[in-house]
């Protein structure tokens, strides 16, 4: 009995390192990144999502979406869900990566700051052996999210404006005093051209 139990358990233990090893290959989120960045409200865009297959076997990617959590400017929290644009599920390769791409918007009363997306991805396993989809995984990423105030725009644009009458003045005071100069130049020249122009008489005289 004791033998047949501890044959069973060590038959148990050498499936368990057979099958570890390729349940431990899964798929994974290895890059995502935006098409701008910072984001203003009202504005939308599109994630880039990078998914590695590094597993010995092919995989199907049947879902990949992004969860946002973000404030509105009245500090309710609102939660929206977005979803690849490519007709899914798409098939990758042992040991290739597939790009995916998820469009977005944002409201136009979104609250400014820094928040996280939670991307997710669902894929199923092909298995050689028995030529049938066995399986799940669920890899995940959470990359951040920067929101700038639309009021930063229209400060630095009074800035700019700022700056450009600024230098604008200066370049005007600079005009001006060139300006007197030059009368007070052309004064000087006049009244000595016109002293000599009496001397002359007077030596004629």
């Amino acid at each position: 009995m004791n033998k047949k139990y501890f044959a069973a358990v060590l038959l148990a233990l050498f499936c368990l390192m057979v099958i570890t090893p390729s349940l431990a290959q899964a798929t994974t989120i290895t890059a995502v990144t935006f098409d701008k960045t910072p984001y203003y409200p009202g504005q939308t865009g599109y994630i880039t999502v990078t998914l590695l297959n590094d597993r010995s076997d092919m995989i199907r990617i049947d879902t990949l979406t992004a969860d946002i959590d973000y404030y509105y400017t009245s500090e309710v929290v609102y939660s929206q869900t977005f979803y690849c644009n490519a007709t899914l599920p798409v098939n990758v390769t042992a040991g290739d990566s597939a790009v995916l791409y998820i469009p977005f918007s944002l409201p136009t009363n979104v609250a400014p700051g820094v928040t996280q997306l939670t991307i997710r991805a669902s894929t199923d396993f092909w298995h050689n052996d028995s030529q049938s989809w066995y399986g799940s995984d669920y890899p995940s990423f959470t990359p951040t999210l920067y929101i700038e105030s639309p009021f930063k725009t229209q400060m630095q644009n009074l800035q700019t404006t700022n700056t450009i009458t600024t230098i604008m003045m200066y370049l005007f005071g600079f005009v001006a005093l060139v300006f007197v100069a030059i009368v007070i130049r052309l004064s000087m020249i006049n009244k000595r051209a016109r002293a000599y122009a009496q001397a002359a008489e007077a030596g004629e005289a």
